[in-house]
C-alpha cells in the first residue's frame, strides 16, 4: 500500500443513541449525529466540502435512496461532492475509509463521514441480505453461518460456551456506562447460557440487537488543523479489504482480517502490543473471540482463555469493546464503524467517563460486513492515535 502525502486528523465525533426510533427518519438521525461532530469539532456546516454516508439498509428496509444528500440538506450543506456508500455492516467504517482518503491525498481538507440505518425488524423476521447468494437461499442466514464457525473454534481449539458467553457478559457490562448503549443491562453467564438458543451453540444474548441510529465524524488536513489551531486525533492507519470467497477456507479465522491488520499496523508503524484500547464487530460473542486473534491481542486459538481471563475487560491489559460492543451498544449496521471510531476518540481524549481506559492513547477499530463464497465481503481496520501534535 503506498504511503500517504500527508497526515489526516480526526477533529469531530458524533452520535446518536442506538435503539428503537419508529418514529425517526433516516435524515433526521443523521442530522443529529452530524450536528454533533460538527458542534465536537467546533465547525459550520459550510466548511464542509465532501460529505460520504453509510447505509447498508436504507434502500433494503427504508426503500429510501439518496440518503446522505437528505442528511446534507437537513444540516444545509449543498453543491458540494455527496457520495452514498453500501458495504454492508463496514458501510459506516468505508465511508470513513474514502473520507480519510481524500484528506491523505490531498483532494480535500475537511470532510464529513456519517453512518446511519435503522435496523429493527419485526419480531420473527429474517433480514433479507446477500438474498442473491446461494447460501442463503439454502437457509445460510448470519446466525447459522456463525454458529458453524463457533462449532469449529470450540472443535478445533477447545473454546468454551462459558467463554464465549464471557464476551456478552463483559460487553453487557459496559454498556451500563454508556448512556448512549441500547442496553443498560448486566446479564449473567447463565443468563446467557440459558436465553433462547437461536442457533446452536449460539443464544439470544450470544447475538447483538437490530438497532437504528447514526455516527458521525469530521475528518481534516494538517493544513487545516494548523490555520484554525486546532488539535485533533491523528488517523494512523485507514486499511480496507475484502474477501478471498474461498469455499474450503477455515472457519476459525478469516484472512481479510489478517491482512487488514497486518496493512494497518504496517501503515501506522506499530504492533498490536502498542495498542490501548480496541473495538471489534461482535455481531456474535465467538466474533470477538476470534477477531481478538486475528488482530495479534493473543496468540491463534486463545481468544477464549483471553477473555476467561479478564485481559480484556475494562481494567485488564488491553480492553475490547468498552462501549458495550454490538453486543449492548446496539447495531444499525450503517453505523456501527464510525460508532466504534466514536468511542475510541472519546477514550483517547479521555471523555469516556465511567469506562474510561486509564491512559488510552492508541486505539483500534475492527468491522466487517457482508457474506459471500463463505467469506466476509469486506472488513475496515482504523487506528488512532492522539500524539498530540500535528
Amino acid at each position: 500500500m503506498a504511503e500517504a502525502p500527508r497526515r489526516a486528523y480526526l477533529s469531530g465525533v458524533g452520535m446518536t443513541a442506538f435503539g428503537r426510533h419508529p418514529l425517526r427518519s433516516l435524515s433526521e438521525l443523521g442530522r443529529e449525529a452530524c450536528v454533533a461532530a460538527l458542534r465536537d469539532a467546533r465547525l459550520s456546516p459550510t466548511a464542509i466540502q465532501a460529505v460520504y454516508c453509510g447505509s447498508a439498509l436504507g434502500a433494503l428496509i427504508q426503500g429510501e435512496t439518496g440518503v446522505g444528500q437528505s442528511v446534507a440538506w437537513e444540516l444545509g450543506i449543498h453543491g458540494i461532492p455527496v457520495v452514498n456508500v453500501e458495504n454492508a455492516c463496514a458501510s459506516g467504517a468505508t465511508a470513513l475509509h474514502l473520507a480519510w482518503r481524500d484528506v491523505a491525498w490531498g483532494i480535500h481538507d475537511v470532510v464529513l463521514a456519517v453512518g446511519v440505518d435503522k435496523g429493527v425488524m419485526p419480531k420473527g423476521s429474517v433480514l433479507k441480505v446477500a438474498s442473491s447468494q446461494i447460501e442463503t437461499q439454502l437457509g445460510d442466514i448470519f446466525p447459522g453461518l456463525f454458529a458453524l464457525i463457533a462449532q469449529k473454534h470450540m472443535q478445533t481449539h477447545g473454546t468454551t460456551l462459558q467463554q464465549m458467553a464471557q464476551v456478552s457478559v463483559k460487553n453487557h457490562y459496559n454498556g451500563s456506562l454508556n448512556p448512549l448503549a441500547q442496553f443498560n443491562k448486566l446479564v449473567t453467564i447463565e443468563q446467557v447460557l440459558n436465553s433462547p438458543m437461536i442457533a446452536d451453540p449460539l443464544t439470544l444474548y450470544s447475538c447483538c440487537p437490530s438497532s437504528d441510529g447514526a455516527a458521525a465524524v469530521v475528518v481534516c488536513s494538517p493544513n487545516w488543523l494548523h490555520d484554525h489551531a486546532a488539535r485533533a486525533l491523528r488517523l494512523a492507519a485507514s486499511v480496507l479489504t475484502s474477501g478471498d470467497y474461498d469455499p474450503m477456507r477455515d472457519l476459525t479465522y478469516w484472512d481479510s482480517e489478517l491482512r487488514a491488520a497486518a496493512q494497518a499496523y504496517a501503515s501506522a508503524g506499530i504492533g498490536p502490543e502498542e495498542l490501548d484500547v480496541v473495538e471489534v464487530h461482535d455481531a456474535f460473542t465467538i466474533s470477538e473471540i476470534i477477531h481478538c486473534e486475528a488482530l495479534g491481542l493473543c496468540e491463534p486459538g486463545k481468544g477464549g482463555p483471553l477473555v476467561a481471563s479478564g485481559a480484556t475487560a475494562l481494567s485488564g491489559r488491553i480492553p475490547v469493546n468498552p462501549s458495550g460492543g454490538l453486543q449492548a451498544r446496539g447495531h444499525p449496521p450503517g453505523a456501527s464503524g464510525l460508532a466504534q471510531i466514536v468511542e475510541i476518540a472519546l477514550q483517547l481524549r479521555g471523555q469516556a467517563q465511567g469506562r474510561q481506559v486509564a491512559g488510552a492513547r492508541i486505539g483500534l477499530a475492527q468491522i466487517m460486513g457482508g457474506s459471500k463464497g463463505n467469506d466476509a465481503q469486506a472488513c475496515a481496520v482504523h487506528i488512532l492515535v492522539n500524539d498530540h501534535s500535528v
